[in-house]
């Protein structure tokens, strides 16, 4: 009675292995999707920095400078939600050589401007109300996540068109995907620059060109595995 058992229980083991490694035709492809939009928005990363002997009066200077910035922003007509300060600092420098400690001040305002009609009126007045670097400038779209989700679907698309064009020749059809990969990196949409021309008219007449805002690619990509009917 045992030994049956055992012969049974072998049986049993030898057919859910066999059942365990049955292999489904499949078919496995990347896909890519691209879209490609104007940028209706920039952030601006701009700095106001100050060196000098004294801490306190290094400070003080670049706190006003910075007190102008925002009050000249405000002006502009910049929503108060769409302007922040980034960074805030205030460090010693020592000079081995001359044996002397100086002071560097920095504060850092983040910018989005989602008309870029005043692109150019802002920057200059910037310059002038005491920012003397300016970190990053990136166009963007506001309505990012809609194009990203477009990108993912094309991505889909072109994987399964891939798929069909190899199994074409088989006499097979593509069926249900039964793994789908994302492999899109996490980053900034790649800029596609071509020239915008500005209202501005120079000396001679003729318009200038001023901003190269160009075109985002936002871009996905996936790894799909399709069963072969």
């Amino acid at each position: 009675m045992k030994k049956l058992a055992l012969f049974l229980t072998i049986i049993f083991m030898t057919m859910s292995y066999g059942q365990e490694i049955k292999q489904v035709p499949q078919i496995n492809t990347n896909g890519e999707g691209k879209v490609k939009v104007a940028p209706d928005q920039v952030c601006i990363s701009a700095t106001v920095e100050t060196k000098g002997n004294n801490a306190k009066d290094v400070k003080k200077q670049n706190d006003e400078k910075m007190d102008a910035v925002l009050k000249f922003i405000k002006k502009m007509n910049i929503p108060t939600a769409d302007f922040k300060t980034k960074q805030v600092s205030l460090n010693p420098i020592y000079d081995y050589e001359k044996k002397k400690t100086s002071y560097n001040a920095t504060q850092t305002v983040e910018i989005v401007v989602k008309d870029l009609s005043k692109y150019d009126e802002l920057m200059e007045g910037l310059v002038q109300q005491g920012i003397n670097r300016i970190d990053n400038v990136v166009f963007e779209s506001s309505k990012l996540a809609q194009y990203q989700s477009e990108a993912r679907k094309l991505a889909i698309k072109d994987a399964k068109s891939k798929a069909e064009d190899y199994v074409s020749v088989l006499g097979q059809k593509v069926g249900k995907a039964i793994t789908i990969t994302d492999n899109s990196q996490v980053y900034p949409p790649r800029p596609v620059y071509m020239a915008m021309k500005a209202e501005s008219m120079d000396a001679s007449g003729a318009s200038n060109e001023t901003l190269a805002i160009g075109e985002i690619e936002i871009t996905a990509t996936v790894s799909v595995s399709f069963i072969l009917d």
